[in-house]
């Protein structure tokens, strides 16, 4: 307007009317437009991948400690910890390495098990991790676009509750029902999520409120059908009748192990997800709105409809991951079908720096964790809680960078801009 100069949203300076060149100035590392999620979004994505191997490591540490002080061998040993310290020390690294080397022989590989099926837990992780890769894209994606989705539970419950009705009620020839059953499971993500893309877009609700909501609606709603519509006649319990054959996953390696196709699937998505945000336009305006919603709209771009699909696109991911829940292990759909996937799937994106490749490793990651508590729980007489407790530490190094610098004495590198 006349009268009043204009700042462009890179920080340059237009005067009044004049249509003189541009003064650069400084970019602002948080435009004060930003809401304060977008803010802390940014901080958690500058961090480099040397943080969050940091941030693994410190919860390591800090579970290794747990389990000491909790190990009767080594509470024996402290009481005479004056007469013989080494012995306190030497009962610290039997309890602690024996704890952690059960960890890593149960997701990897166990050379002192009877059974095949117990030798190779690298198959048990990939299980656990495909449903996490995908919803671990799910919040990755929405990540990108500034978004918090917190609701990856509720659209895991939907798209595999979608699912189930089509792999249970539905007869439909191999390989046909199968697909109809991925279809039915990303529709039922991509509509919970698209509720929350709408409300934001076009009422400015938060995501994170409305998601949340979401979440115990989807459990509340799936709770009633399963006691009602989808309930098995055959049971007493609140669980829907077993998927069809035809319906399901094939394992990829016999009745022996878990692993099944839909780890195929959760690679295919990364590789989608990746190309989506990397090579395509719509991937270009997401990464402009999640830098800056103010200049992308100057630009142009549609900031509204990119929460909308972005959040489709989400929640169609994360009801893929109730497809692979459901049609891949557990096979009946029951009210904690998602269990605590919608939580870790944050944390996955978290850890893997909003990266489709990042959180796949992520994924790994926390699959050897849920892999590998079992074992140490069993061969190393350690609470399994332990490792949701590093879980749960991961989650505060991760969201909180400068602490993890300040740990290490890392200094920040000061970037000019935000890289998308």
């Amino acid at each position: 307007m006349s009268g009043d100069s204009t700042t462009t949203p890179g920080g340059a300076t237009a005067p009044d009317g004049t249509g003189g060149a541009l003064k650069e100035q400084p970019a602002a590392p948080a435009p004060k437009h930003e809401g304060e999620g977008t803010k802390v979004i940014r901080e958690i994505m500058s961090g480099n991948a040397m943080i969050s191997v940091l941030a693994v490591l410190v919860a390591l540490v800090i579970g290794g400690i747990l389990i000491a002080f909790t190990d009767p061998r080594v509470l024996t040993a402290m009481g005479y910890f004056f007469n013989d310290p080494g012995a306190t020390f030497s009962a610290i690294w039997a309890a602690v390495s024996e704890a952690y080397g059960a960890l890593w022989r149960g997701a990897t590989y166990d050379p002192g098990s009877r059974t095949w099926q117990g030798r190779l837990g690298i198959f048990e992780t990939l299980t656990f991790a495909t449903p996490l890769i995908l919803s671990g894209l799910a919040v990755t994606l929405a990540f990108r676009v500034g978004l918090f989705n917190i609701g990856a539970k509720g659209q895991i419950i939907l798209g595999a509750t979608f699912a189930g009705v089509v792999g249970f009620m539905i007869q439909l020839p191999p390989g046909i029902h199968l697909i109809a059953v991925i279809l039915a499971g990303a529709v039922g993500g991509a509509l919970w999520g698209g509720i929350a893309g709408f409300l934001k877009a076009k009422t400015g609700a938060h995501e994170v409120i409305v998601t949340i909501m979401l979440n115990y609606i989807a459990v509340s709603l799936v709770l009633y059908l399963l006691k009602n519509q989808l309930k098995d006649p055959s049971s007493s319990n609140p669980i829907s009748p077993r998927m069809h054959e035809s319906a399901m996953f094939p394992l990829l390696l016999g009745p022996n192990y878990r692993v099944h196709a839909g780890l195929i699937l959760a690679v295919l998505a990364v590789f989608v997800v990746s190309w989506l945000l990397n090579r395509s336009t719509l991937g270009f305006e997401y990464r402009a709105i999640g830098a800056n919603p103010r200049a992308a709209r100057t630009a142009g771009m549609n900031v509204s409809r990119g929460y909308i699909t972005v959040m489709l696109i989400s929640g169609a991911l994360a009801g893929l991951a109730g497809v692979t829940q459901l049609a891949g292990t557990e096979k009946m759909l029951d009210a904690d079908i998602a269990g605590s996937i919608g939580f870790d799937a944050i944390t996955v994106a978290l850890l893997g720096r909003s990266t489709p490749w990042g959180t796949f490793f992520a994924a790994l990651l926390f699959g050897a964790f849920k892999a590998g508590g079992t074992s140490m729980a069993i061969n190393a007489d350690v609470s399994i809680d332990i490792v949701a407790v590093v879980q749960s530490l991961i989650v505060l190094f991760i969201a909180a960078p400068p602490l993890v610098r300040s740990m290490f004495r890392i200094k920040e590198v000061r970037r000019e801009g935000v890289k998308a």
